[in-house]
């Protein structure tokens, strides 16, 4: 049975115990987002109008060109070529960054403006939903980066891969939330 998952799922067995529970947070997060909004949609739809869907769309596209480089990661690796591989994890790992950096300046600007957790409930879910995928964002990084250092230490090659395969996936599920939680907070209407 554990060859077959084996063969199916990538990665270690482990990592997707874990992206199903996150997944599962994150569906009632979304769940709960959608039964508040059905009760305050003018609120939701007034509020939403003052979020920067510039930075949200550019994030959007941050975060997909990201994982684009994590699956060429997994190609090079599996390959045996270590040194593309590394380099691919590296503009992951950089436009990791890049998303952090535009996300903070999103918080930062509703700061400024005195919006809180506590001006609405928009911005309760907008807030709580935004920051905790950060957080996620930031532990992709922390996970792609322990990776790229074992990468050039000489821990996977192409016959050894499991590792960076285990980071794919936890960084796609990242990337999959997003793409979920960028035009359910700042499009649909």
């Amino acid at each position: 049975m554990t060859q077959t998952i084996k063969k199916i799922l990538p990665g270690d067995f482990a990592i997707w115990i874990f992206i199903y529970a996150e997944l599962l947070v994150f569906g009632i997060f979304f769940i709960s987002y959608a039964v508040t909004r059905s009760n305050n949609i003018e609120l939701f739809n007034e509020s939403q109008l003052l979020l920067d869907r510039t930075a949200g769309m550019a994030n959007t596209v941050v975060l997909i060109t990201s994982s684009w480089f994590v699956v060429n990661a997994v190609h090079a690796i599996k390959a045996g070529k270590e040194a593309l591989c590394a380099r691919w994890l590296s503009g992951a790992i950089l436009l990791g960054g890049l998303f952090v950096m535009i996300k903070l300046f999103e918080f930062y600007s509703k700061s400024v403006e005195g919006i809180t957790l506590s001006t609405n409930a928009f911005y309760m879910f907008y807030l709580s939903l935004t920051f905790f995928h950060f957080l996620h964002v930031i532990l992709g990084m922390v996970i792609l980066s322990v990776v790229l250092f074992n990468t050039r230490k000489g821990s996977y090659n192409g016959e050894e891969y499991t590792g960076v395969e285990t980071a794919a996936s936890y960084w796609h599920m990242v990337d999959l939330v997003w793409i979920v939680l960028f035009p359910l907070v700042y499009l649909l209407r």
